[in-house]
């Protein structure tokens, strides 16, 4: 357990508030009896993150949990993926879809990887931030093929012909770091692997070994690859997609004629973080503090820009990319890209703005087959435990021991029976999903009935540093305790009930996460003080929620029964809020606090506090073009009528003008939510953006690639409205 820390005059004062609250909460016995004797009720529908915006539109991240090291393959008219699990079981997700857009969990190929006690969490040894990796997929011959690294050990493959299992493991004779394999048309079949320095050789025909002889190196180092390649061969040409780090993360583009080379290399995909900025990391630990904190660096640092991933082709012929991106505490976000060809090369973005992604934008063509999807959330996060099975998107963090969990024992419930354990971190049969942003609050009911002496059950957010929230049954009775690791202090507040609800207010956008606690389920009360999450390289996984418990005094002890699993999201929809379509707004930039309006005929930034930026105006009717786009009818401006905010030439500085429009193109702007109260407008003419420069007192522009991790270039504005239609 960490050590409980010394506390303060004014600790011990919120110790004893904190104490004092929790024992407030406390059912009385008659009426704790009463709600026990009351009918549960049905849980409510979930709402969760969904990429399509229902009007042929889509917005990245695809999920907003962490899905790293992408691979996606097309069969027919269908598409599926895989990616990276490290020490979760089961492992190798399999998913599939119609319309690269809206996803579902087939389930997995991997049910058990058992390799050892450090697999199953015994003898003190763990696989943290190892086991599978940078998985490769590949369908030929009539059989769906997943090639995966795996720390220690030779490469495995997982061979299907139903991508919904059941899947043959065999582990092959060599290890081929971050490999990609390709099924060449003339029947041999490549591997290729490594960082800086790309190695090939060719694959014996049962695929387990390289033929003797074959092994060469493909690109030698110093060319600009990196690691995590995807082998291609598109229209005669041989493509390797493929992530440097050095100094940030970018993908690059290898091509040949000949699978032999010689390749050539460009960058195809640079600079693109969805604005989003580099996030709380760790520092180097020191004797005073475990868990030093970097703050947040506001940029695009390490690999935070989209990186890793490949390309995919519709059936209607459209290209396009697949990678992820470092998205801080919360993990890795796959993300789908627009791919323009361009003399040969096969850039991320769309045509004038090259290497850049947008975050929301017209979904792939994928012909009649995916024409009629539907908008559908990729996985149901809560679980009744109800059914014969767990929801499929848990995963046991190691592999669990079968014998001391059931769905049976108790109707309705999942129960844990403990195992001993000297800490979270090394407790067996702890149950996980990945968390979900950019805010969700999980919560679980448990029954601290069957709790033995030394066992502790609750809520974690499973990271490094971890934090949890639970129950401990001590030799004095039942004890609330909150974990924080990195900061090493354990709070702990009498219980005198028998059921309580837990919670975690998760905001990954902030990177702070607050524990509360009820034992009615209607009031809650915060425990503890906030934690901070962090990105970090030691499980190579972003925030797992889990349910756990285990026993403290070193012998299985009792069991925790939970109820239920839930989790709410504040801002489930990729438009996180609804375009005001006929509604008069105004439009400021944060960066500086200015506000756009209607100057001469020019669209001009001044002050908040200019009399220019009252009236007609600074206001805008936003006017519907259909897919999530818009035209903005100025309302009347400073020496000038109304009319249509219009890009004209270049797009630079000046021509952003107002008057009565010229082509649909020139007028019509992608809306681009941002997610925390902001936009972009993205111009049809030179898919660029809307921009605003900063302390410059100079007139808009249409010609930003994007946003920048600061948020503070102006690009980004706020929208409110001032009238309706």
């Amino acid at each position: 357990m960490p050590h409980v820390a010394p506390l303060s005059g004014a600790g011990r004062r919120r110790l004893l508030a904190g104490t004092l609250l929790v024992a407030s909460l406390l059912p009385r016995p008659a009426l704790s009896q009463r709600r026990a004797a009351a009918p549960t009720p049905p849980a409510a529908p979930e709402r969760t993150w969904t990429a399509d915006n229902g009007n042929s539109t889509f917005t990245n991240p695809l999920f907003y949990d962490e899905f790293s090291d992408p691979d996606m393959i097309r069969v027919g008219n269908d598409f599926y993926l895989t990616g990276t699990t490290m020490h979760a079981m089961p492992g190798l997700p399999v998913l599939h879809s119609k319309d690269l857009v809206n996803w579902e969990l087939l389930g997995y190929a991997a049910d058990r990887l058992d390799f050892g006690p450090a697999y199953r969490l015994e003898a003190g040894k763990s696989v943290y931030g190892q086991g599978i990796w940078a998985p490769s997929f590949r369908y030929a011959n009539g059989k769906f093929h997943i090639f995966t690294n795996v720390n220690g050990r030779k490469t495995q493959l997982y061979t299907a012909t139903n991508p919904a299992g059941p899947w043959t493991h065999t582990e092959l004779k060599q290890s081929f770091h971050d490999l990609s394999v390709l099924f060449d048309d003339d029947g041999r079949v490549y591997v290729i692997w490594g960082y800086d320095e790309i190695h090939i050789a060719e694959l014996t025909a049962d695929l387990t070994d390289m033929r003797p002889g074959s092994e060469r190196v493909l690109i030698p180092k110093g060319s600009g690859v990196g690691e995590g390649s995807h082998f291609y061969k598109i229209n005669g040409k041989y493509i390797i997609t493929n992530t440097n780090y050095d100094p940030v993360g970018y993908m690059v583009c290898a091509r040949a004629d000949q699978v032999g080379g010689p390749y050539e290399v460009a960058v195809i995909s640079a600079e693109e973080t969805l604005g989003t900025g580099l996030g709380y990391r760790l520092g180097r630990g020191t004797q005073v503090a475990a868990f030093p904190l970097v703050p947040p660096a506001r940029t695009f640092a390490g690999a935070n820009p989209l990186h890793q991933g490949g390309l995919v082709q519709t059936p209607a012929g459209e290209w396009w990319g697949f990678s992820m991106m470092d998205h801080n505490s919360v993990g890795r976000l796959l993300c789908l890209s627009p791919v323009t060809w361009t003399g040969g090369w096969p850039y991320f973005g769309l045509p004038g703005n090259l290497k850049r992604s947008p975050q929301t934008w017209l979904k792939p063509d994928v012909g009649p087959a995916g024409a009629a999807v539907a908008p559908r959330a990729p996985f149901r996060r809560g679980d009744e435990f109800s059914g014969p099975s767990l929801n499929p998107l848990w995963q046991w963090n190691h592999l669990p021991d079968d014998a001391r969990w059931s769905l049976r024992e108790r109707r309705g419930y999942l129960r844990l029976h403990t195992l001993p354990a000297p800490d979270f971190w090394q407790a067996r049969n702890s149950l996980t999903q990945r968390a979900i942003g950019p805010e969700s609050t999980p919560t679980t009911v448990l029954d601290l009935r069957g709790l033995k002496p030394g066992d502790v059950a609750g809520l974690a957010l499973l990271n490094y540093p971890y934090a949890w929230l639970g129950v401990a049954r001590t030799a004095q009775g039942l004890e609330v305790q909150q974990v924080d690791q990195r900061t090493g202090r354990t709070l702990r507040q009498p219980l005198r009930a028998s059921k309580v609800w837990l919670r975690a207010r998760c905001n990954f956008d902030t990177e702070q996460a607050q524990f509360e606690l009820s034992t009615d389920g209607q009031a809650y009360r915060p425990v503890g003080d906030a934690v901070t999450m962090v990105f970090q390289l030691r499980t190579f996984q972003g925030v797992r929620y889990a349910l756990f418990a285990y026993n403290t005094l070193g012998a299985a002890g009792g069991y925790a029964d939970f109820d239920r699993f839930a989790v709410a999201e504040p801002r489930a929809n990729g438009q996180g809020a609804a375009i005001p379509l006929g509604q008069l707004i105004t439009l400021s930039s944060p960066a500086d606090s200015t506000v756009l309006i209607n100057w001469r005929g020019y669209l001009r930034p001044v002050p908040l506090g200019s009399p220019l930026a009252q009236g007609a105006a600074a206001q805008f009717r936003v006017l519907d073009r259909g897919q999530g786009r818009v035209a903005l009818e100025s309302a009347g401006g400073t020496e000038s009528a109304g009319g249509l905010v219009t890009v004209e030439r270049l797009a630079g500085m000046g021509e952003v003008r107002i008057g009565p429009g010229g082509s649909p193109e020139a007028t019509t702007f992608q809306w681009q939510d941002m997610q925390r109260g902001d936009l972009m407008l993205m111009s049809l003419t030179n898919h660029r953006y809307l921009l605003a420069p900063p302390r410059t007192g100079s007139l808009c522009a249409a010609d930003a690639p994007g946003a920048t991790p600061s948020r503070d270039n102006g690009t980004c504005l706020r929208w409110q409205v001032v009238a309706s239609q």
